[in-house]
């Protein structure tokens, strides 16, 4: 993660099968997974050379019940989560989930534009910082 500069931050893959997915991206990419769990939710982090670059989460079922399926989410840093998702909402958009707090981590949302395109968002923590993903 790294500091808010209205970019993307972070990526996320939410998927069926997290096992086989670390497995997929450690023998194709060369991603190495780590276990980075909590006690509410089970967490895969990747990193690429000693870097994080992304992480791995299960779907929940109630989401495969509604009929989502595996999919990469992107996190646009922003530095005021709550001004933004305002903007959002008057600008058309709509808040599908949060803000919720991530201890350690910061605050994040999940969103999408007036089109329906779905994207994260997240105000990290004061003082988090670390080397961005690439693009």
């Amino acid at each position: 993660m790294t500091a808010p500069a209205n970019r993307f931050v972070w990526y996320e893959l939410t998927t069926t099968d997290p096992a086989g997915a670390a497995r997929f991206y450690e023998t194709v990419i060369g991603w190495a997974p780590a276990d980075a769990s909590t006690p509410r939710q089970p967490y895969t982090l990747f990193s690429a050379a000693g870097v994080p670059v992304a992480g791995l989460l299960p779907l929940p079922a109630h989401l495969q019940a509604r009929g989502l399926g595996p999919h990469w989410t992107g996190y646009i840093g922003v530095g005021d989560l709550d001004g933004v998702l305002a903007r959002i909402r008057q600008a058309g958009g709509a808040v599908h989930f949060g803000p919720e707090a991530v201890p350690g981590v910061g605050r994040l949302a999940v969103v999408g534009d007036p089109q329906g395109a779905v994207f994260s968002l997240l105000q990290p923590e004061p003082g988090m910082s670390g080397p961005p993903p690439a693009p």
